[in-house]
This record gives structure tokens, C-alpha cells and sequence, in this order.
């Protein structure tokens, strides 16, 4: 009985180890903080390209049909951080964007967790696209 209690702790001190040296879900990340607006499955909210009654956009998908990979990691990382507006707002952008900040929820690695949780769902072309878009952006000035 006390060899099977030493396996047991052994084994779990050892499952507690690999989920930590794994680092943070990214899909559970997303689904308790992103899914609400942007989709279970990523795809966004309906008429996501058409303001709405509030003369904002909805929220844009984050799949292969949405414009995420557009934007290189450090813009996706502190426009999640900042939240929308105060990106926008230190660009010159005019617009009102309905994202809010999660700097106080979120670390930085569980940001990036998300992020790869969603570029896991693009074909390989984006990803090579958006990884071309993240070195342009880390070599500008």
C-alpha cells in the first residue's frame, strides 16, 4: 500500500511538473477570455465588417478569414495588453475600438499562449505571412 501511495505522488508531482514546464492553455485561455466576443470557433461576430448601432465594429474573427494575421506579434500582444483604444490612439488612428485591455488579466505569456493557440488554426501560408509581418515590425525603428 505505501509503494502504491510513493507511485502515486511520484506520478503526480511529475504530471504537476510537465503541465507547468508546458506553460499557460492558450485555448482555454482564449475560451475564458476572447471566445465571448470572437467566437468559440474563432469566426467572429456576425457582420463583423459593418458598424454597429454604436458606430463600432464588431469583433473581427481570428481565423484564416479574419485580418489578425495581418499584424506582427508585438502589435497583437499590446493591442491585447492596452486594449484597442490606446493602441489606436498613440497611432493617430481615429476610431472608437470596442477591445478592452487585459494588461491586469493576462500576463504576457498567457497573451502569446492565446495568440498561438490562434495561429495554430491558420494554413501555413498565413502563418509564414504573419511571421514575416512580426520580423518587419521587430527590425522597424
Amino acid at each position: 500500500m505505501q509503494t502504491l501511495r510513493t507511485c502515486l505522488a511520484v506520478l503526480l508531482a511529475l504530471a504537476l511538473s510537465s503541465a507547468a514546464q508546458a506553460g499557460p492553455d492558450g485555448a482555454a485561455l482564449y475560451a475564458a477570455h476572447c471566445a465571448t466576443c470572437h467566437g468559440a470557433d474563432l469566426e467572429g461576430e456576425p457582420d463583423w465588417q459593418r458598424p454597429g448601432p454604436d458606430g463600432r465594429l464588431p469583433a473581427p474573427p481570428h481565423d484564416a478569414s479574419g485580418h489578425t494575421w495581418h499584424h506582427g506579434d508585438n502589435f497583437l500582444i499590446d493591442y491585447t495588453r492596452r486594449g484597442g483604444q490606446a493602441v489606436l490612439d498613440d497611432l493617430g488612428v481615429r476610431y472608437d475600438s470596442a477591445m478592452p485591455a487585459f494588461g491586469d488579466l493576462l500576463t504576457d505569456a498567457e497573451i502569446e499562449a492565446i495568440l498561438d493557440y490562434i495561429k495554430a488554426s491558420w494554413p501555413e501560408e498565413i502563418r509564414a505571412f504573419q511571421a514575416e509581418r512580426t520580423e518587419a515590425e521587430a527590425a522597424a525603428p
